[in-house]
């Protein structure tokens, strides 16, 4: 099993949500989070020049079967792209084990 975490902008959510549950992830965690990324230029928006030292992004974390982590990722790739500076980044870690509380099923069955 693996955990991928992606960082995504927050406008691109709905479509990121939408795309993995086409695909069959339909459960993950999320948190609204800020971060600081590279870019060092403001943004102009009718005439004021906005900071965007500080990101309001989206963490995503999602746990799935190793043979479903490529599709996954992809999704998200896909799903969340603008092209622009700020996109996000996506992680991917390697879980131990997973236990399904209400019945203590575990590994596979326990995330499905």
């Amino acid at each position: 099993m693996k955990k991928i975490e992606a960082i995504i902008r927050k406008s691109k959510f709905d479509e990121v949500k939408k795309a993995l549950h086409d695909v069959g992830v339909v459960f993950f965690s999320y948190w609204d989070v800020t971060g600081v990324g590279n870019e060092k230029q403001g943004h102009v928006y009718r005439g004021v020049v906005y900071s965007t030292s500080d990101i309001q992004r989206r963490y995503l974390s999602i746990v799935v079967s190793d043979e479903f982590v490529d599709t996954a990722v992809k999704t998200i790739l896909e799903a969340a792209k603008t092209g622009n500076v700020g996109d996000g980044k996506i992680f991917i870690c390697p879980v131990e084990e997973a236990y399904r509380i209400r019945t203590g099923e575990n590994g596979y069955e326990g995330i499905n």
